[in-house]
């Protein structure tokens, strides 16, 4: 009969050792892990707010409702486009509480083309709209926010 091995202590702890560097690994990465699972989650709110934001102002069956509306005629690939509604937002964030509503008709989407057509309007073009729907002002091309902040007072006056 052959005599049973001897375990050798030694041999043994070594081995236990690759399970306690594995969980000592784990445990190190775990604030990487939850680190990255809230920025990732943080990105995920960011980017639904920002679609939600994007579709609410595309939102065109505001005009007529009573509410003053500025409708910015928009291409999004046009710089001239890119600026003025930079401009057109920071004007707007000037303003006091007047109820004025901001939307983007976009001449890349089907609806935001109809809606240019139908008013004759261009890329780079503020359509100001009185609260039963009338065009009351025509802005093209480039502006900057200050002429663009009086424009919208006087518009909010109406």
């Amino acid at each position: 009969m052959a005599k049973p091995k001897k375990r050798n202590k030694r041999k043994a702890a070594q081995t236990a050792k690759p399970d306690q560097k594995e969980r000592r690994s784990f445990l190190t990465a775990v604030p990487y892990v939850v680190g990255g699972a809230v920025v990732i989650g943080g990105a995920g709110v960011w980017g639904v707010t920002s679609v939600r934001a994007d579709l609410a102002e595309q939102d065109l069956s505001i005009i007529g409702s009573g509410v003053p509306t500025i409708v910015q005629v928009h291409d999004p690939t046009c710089p001239v486009c890119l600026r003025l509604q930079k401009e057109t937002r920071a004007a707007l964030e000037m303003m006091p509480d007047a109820e004025i509503a901001y939307r983007v008709a976009s001449i890349t989407s089907d609806v935001g083309s109809a809606f240019a057509s139908a008013h004759g309007s261009s890329h780079a073009t503020l359509l100001l709209f009185d609260g039963s729907g009338t065009i009351t002002r025509r802005i093209q091309g480039e502006q900057e926010r200050n002429m663009l902040y009086a424009a919208f007072m006087a518009h909010a006056d109406l």
